[in-house]
């Protein structure tokens, strides 16, 4: 018979060799500063750890209808600054590996999971386990289980956490539609450009790393689809394009004339449109008790961000599919004399504009959106933070629109710069710290 069990290794950065070792048990541990805590860490050296941060808890498993320990999961205590898992953000519980490295906020402590067997019969060795589906010795695995032949079986949570089951079975479908609307251009486009905007998306979210309901996020795009559809967006283009110089000056123009234009036609309008879903659910969760106030509305830069790349979805999808590629597939077709080059071009305009909005419209909104979440954390000085997000956001879109107009492959270096603004301010937004 085979006793599991398990040992929570603190690392430290600056001497390897010292190590700090707790022991788990069939009880609960509370990792934190609070001094009750099982586990202690220390408040001089990491503040940013919550006082309960995580819980370590027991799993147990019924064998010959006795109770077994049989593994550990984690469970982020609602932390200021997050728990993670093998350099993934904890979200609600996850069951323990050997091996899983656990570290408490961004720069907090770090810790390794071990698990050992120790064995009844005096002739076996500890073994450290791998696999934790049996408490049998690795040597004496004989006998086949219908989990090691139909693995599925014993692997629902993992599947779900740990191999992208999600995202997995979404292309599966997604595929499955443009299967569907093969000679269809219409839908296939629409099927297509879906597809690459999630992509997109999940790779901001991501980097994120940090969790907002789906129909939160998929609000904030369907704003700004809602937006662009009604006569406020004739408004917008009357105030920035009418009264303000934001109409493209025609004949021979200067780079600096076509910069001034894109920049209050194109980057202070659109950037102030794609802000509004923002700005909505601010002021709908400012209205909500914890935990919706967190989780609908914008308490902190990643709020913000995520938000702001959303509505960022909604515009890119409304603006390449009843813009651009229309008119591209309209203009070749005129020009060629047949309907099917032209709608292969406007496939070919499609994929780099979706799949481009990473360092374009989801780039400017997630930029302006850190402003915005960060307003909040520094509200003596909200307006000037979002005054400066609002403004380098405008300029960023601008570079990239008159700079298309004058050198194509400038594009790469602006975009590139577009691309890292947005991951410094998702990188820096994950070191503040939320007010719960």
């Amino acid at each position: 018979m085979a006793i599991l069990k398990a040992l929570l290794r603190q690392l430290s950065r600056t001497n390897p060799q010292a190590q700090t070792v707790f022991a788990l048990t069939d009880r609960s541990s509370i990792v934190g500063r609070d001094p009750k805590c099982e586990i202690v860490v220390d408040s001089s050296s990491f503040a940013s750890v919550s006082r309960r941060h995580a819980e370590i808890r027991p799993l147990f498993k019924s064998f010959n209808g006795t109770s077994i320990l049989s593994g550990w999961e984690i469970c982020d205590l609602d932390s200021a600054n997050g728990t993670y898992i093998n350099k993934r953000r904890l979200l609600g519980c996850q069951v323990l590996q050997h091996g899983d490295r656990i570290r408490l906020t961004q720069d907090g402590p770090d810790y390794e999971v071990v698990f050992e067997r120790e064995f009844e019969d005096a002739g076996l060795e500890t073994v450290i386990a791998g696999d934790r589906s049996t408490l049998q010795p690795i040597s004496q695995i004989t006998n086949l289980t219908l989990s090691q032949l139909i693995p599925i079986f014993s692997n629902g949570a993992d599947l779900l956490h740990k191999a992208y089951l999600v995202p997995g079975m979404v292309t599966v479908i997604f595929v499955v539609m443009m299967f569907a609307s093969l000679g269809q251009p219409l839908y296939f486009n629409l099927t297509l450009s879906a597809y690459l905007s999630i992509a997109a998306y999940y790779f901001v979210y991501q980097l994120c790393g940090k969790s907002k309901p789906w129909w939160v996020l998929l609000a904030a795009m369907t704003v700004t689809v809602l937006i662009l559809r009604s006569p406020i967006l004739q408004l917008f283009i009357w105030v920035f394009r009418d009264l303000l110089p934001g109409k493209i000056p025609t004949g021979q123009v200067s780079f600096l004339g076509v910069l001034v234009a894109m920049f209050f036609g194109a980057g202070l309008m659109e950037e102030l449109l794609k802000a509004i879903p923002i700005f909505m659910a601010w002021l709908v969760g400012s209205r909500l008790r914890s935990p919706w106030r967190s989780r609908v509305g914008v308490r902190e830069p990643l709020d913000g961000i995520l938000l702001g790349a959303a509505s960022a979805v909604g515009f890119t999808l409304i603006e390449t599919l009843e813009l651009y590629v229309p008119s591209i597939v309209q203009s070749v077709s005129a020009q060629v004399g047949n309907s099917e080059i032209g709608e292969l071009t406007g496939l070919q305009l499609l994929i780099p504009r979706v799949l481009g909005s990473v360092a374009g419209h989801i780039a400017y909104s997630g930029y302006f959106g850190y402003f915005i979440g960060l307003s909040m954390l520094k509200p003596s000085k909200r307006w000037q933070i979002i005054a400066l997000g609002y403004l380098s956001a405008a300029f960023l879109h601008a570079l990239w629109n008159a700079i298309a107009l004058f050198n194509f492959w400038l594009l790469a270096i602006v975009g590139g710069l577009s691309y890292a603004f947005l991951a410094a301010a998702i990188l820096k937004a994950r070191t503040f710290k939320a007010i719960m």
